[in-house]
């Protein structure tokens, strides 16, 4: 493969990169405010503490992945966001509504407060319904009829389970006493929606999409691609076992989120190869998709640098805020 024909497929693995990780970290804020009406008032500051210092650099992904999508595919970012053009105006509208609510609720009296917590839990579920809905339609190739606007509306209502999932694990791990109980049976009762959206997908993406079903039931491809759900398959059992004990608040509260994320990793990995060479599927391939290799060389040299830094800064974050969370204070 020359230079020329790698770029583009560097820069479909660093758009993927770049939703995997938003999925993976804003996921946890937005399972957060999910859950969000199902704590007490006191509750919900120790929930909205676990996430402060993070929520908003999670974000930074999504920018990213619309960014590279702009400049690295700018005939597929046209037709993409043309298509999607309302569930990404709800998607904003959501993440705006959670922006707002997060920095106001912590300063509002009380009878202000619960108010900013509903509007955090509307915009939470508003933005993830749309981006739910744009997954459902970008798989199909945005094809039309019933049976595409139906998988459409199967992952949307998935997504919301899968990060009421993350977000669980996240407090299971960085919650303590009655929270972190609760933290524990929010993310075992999230595993059957979980595991029957993840079976209905499965079942339903050969059916609206022939191309995915010609990719993944061909020999002996067909063997080389079975670790992908029976890994998946094994990380949700292990789940809800270690979810069913107890014990799990003091001696494994990192382990559901390491599992979580496994499962998160699967989905991830079939979509990506259900998807591969399309940036359209069975519509625009990469290349046909791709920016000029001058301009594509120049990005190039730019993501090298800026990609890690993201990435080590992420990392750094994390790393800095690890253990039990605090409650948050503004001066």
């Amino acid at each position: 493969m020359s230079f020329d024909q790698f770029l583009p497929v560097y820069f479909f693995v660093i758009l993927g990169v770049a939703m995997l990780m938003y999925v993976l970290l804003d996921g946890l804020d937005l399972g957060i405010g999910l859950l969000l009406p199902l704590a007490e008032d006191a509750e919900k500051d120790r929930m909205i503490a676990s996430i402060g210092p993070f929520w908003d650099a999670n974000e930074t992904w999504l920018v990213l992945g619309v960014g590279v999508l702009l400049i690295a595919f700018p005939q597929a970012h046209g037709q993409i966001l043309g298509a999607l053009y309302l569930p990404v105006a709800a998607m904003l509208i959501g993440l705006i509504l959670r922006g707002v609510a997060f920095d106001f609720r912590v300063k509002a009296r009380d009878h202000h407060k619960r108010l900013w917590n509903r509007i955090f839990f509307v915009g939470s579920l508003l933005a993830t319904l749309a981006q739910g809905w744009m997954l459902g339609r970008y798989v199909t190739g945005f094809a039309a009829g019933a049976g595409a606007h139906a998988f459409a509306l199967l992952i949307a209502l998935t997504l919301p389970t899968a990060y009421v999932m993350m977000g669980g694990c996240w407090l299971l791990m960085k919650s303590e006493g009655t929270l972190q109980e609760k933290a524990r049976c929010w993310a075992r009762n999230s595993l059957l929606p979980v595991a029957l959206g993840l079976l209905l997908i499965s079942l339903a993406t050969p059916l609206v999409s022939d191309t995915v079903r010609d990719k993944w039931f061909a020999m002996p491809v067909f063997l080389a691609l079975l670790p992908i759900p029976l890994i998946s398959v094994l990380a949700l059992a292990g789940l809800a076992w270690v979810l069913q004990r107890p014990g799990v608040r003091e001696e494994f509260s990192w382990l559901p989120f390491v599992l979580a994320i496994v499962i998160l990793l699967m989905g991830f990995f079939g979509l990506a190869y259900s998807l591969y060479p399309f940036v359209i599927m069975d519509r625009m391939t990469l290349w046909q998709a791709a920016a000029s290799t001058p301009a594509l060389t120049v990005i190039f040299f730019g993501t090298v640098v800026t990609v890690p830094l993201i990435l080590l800064y992420t990392a750094f974050s994390y790393w800095v805020f690890r253990g039990k969370s605090t409650l948050l204070t503004y001066g």
